[in-house]
């Protein structure tokens, strides 16, 4: 009880927080901020997106497995869904192709939302404010295809591109402090960083296998069990850097509870985890960041927080 509670306030924060300094959400996407805050599209009416989702941090969770409906625990982490607008892939193992698709997904998951198509479009249709917006929006009563349209309009609002490094680009005030600017030439260059994390929103929407399976303790196959193809044990989607240090804790199994624990893991893999199968040839050798430069690298990465999450 306590910890659907705490999902409860941490939600309700979170929308008042993220509702000062940011763009207003029109049309379709603003009945999907309604509905991705109201746990009305869970089978107890216990969860939201929100309560997984929570907007002080960057719409990522806290915990490293976010619980649902019943206190039922997810199989990976959840990540922070800023800046999804130009994604190729969604989800740690890019099983659904459309921001449409995956808003759908946990809503229908036995782990976390529990609902049905039918439970969900009853309750949106006999809704006295659902019902009305609906035809008023798509100008027809709610359905499933409608409900992925607004909320996944709304995702797309979440795009947060005034950061420290932004200003930096654009030769701005205010802008990277001279241990980030270091930081970027340790992404750039020694720390490999870049190799992964590129595009305007730090990602190539690739996946990449860094040593996170072993087939024993480790034994999430990743995107193996969306294709079938034995490449593919391992290989995660290589998520987008902006915000990251607010989406702690790290990677699809929320291993890592710090920056400075996934810096040394890239460092040293080996130290970590010595016996990973298929780890990308970019972690053959241990990279030999000096402290100095894990300390340059950390700020680099922390100024790509855009300003509405440090108001």
């Amino acid at each position: 009880m306590f910890r659907y509670l705490h999902l409860s306030v941490f939600a309700f924060l979170g929308l008042m927080l993220f509702s000062f300094g940011r763009m207003p959400v029109a049309g379709s996407g603003q009945l999907g901020e309604r509905l991705f805050f109201d746990p009305i599209l869970s089978l107890d009416s216990t969860i939201s997106c929100a309560s997984c989702h929570i907007p002080q941090f960057a719409f990522s969770d806290t915990a490293r497995f976010s619980r649902g409906v019943g206190g039922r625990l997810g199989r990976r982490n959840a990540q922070g869904i800023t800046n999804m607008t130009a994604r190729e892939h969604f989800f740690f193992d890019g099983r659904a192709a459309t921001l449409e698709q995956q808003v759908l997904m946990p809503i229908l998951d036995t782990l976390e939302m529990r609902a049905t198509p039918e439970l969900v479009i009853s309750r949106l249709r006999r809704h006295p404010f659902y019902g009305p917006a609906f035809r008023e929006q798509f100008g027809k009563t709610a359905d499933m295809e409608a409900l992925a349209a607004a909320l996944a309009e709304y995702v797309r609002t979440l795009e947060t591109p005034d950061t420290p490094f932004d200003r930096w680009m654009k030769g701005k005030p205010n802008s990277m402090s001279e241990a980030a600017t270091r930081g970027r030439r340790v992404f750039m260059v020694k720390g490999k960083c870049f190799d992964c994390h590129f595009s305007p929103d730090f990602t190539g929407d690739e996946f990449r296998n860094i040593g996170l399976y072993n087939g024993k303790a480790l034994n999430d196959p990743g995107r193996f069990a969306v294709t079938g193809d034995p490449m593919d044990k391992g290989k995660f989607k290589v998520p987008g850097l902006r915000n990251v240090a607010l989406t702690a804790p790290y990677m699809h199994n929320g291993m890592f509870a710090t920056l400075e624990e996934v810096i040394d893991y890239y460092d040293t893999p080996d130290k970590f985890i010595g016996d990973a199968i298929g780890r990308d040839t970019l972690m053959a050798r241990p990279l030999g960041l000096t402290a100095a430069e894990k300390s340059d690298l950390k700020a680099f990465l922390e100024a790509l927080t855009d300003d509405r999450f440090m108001r």
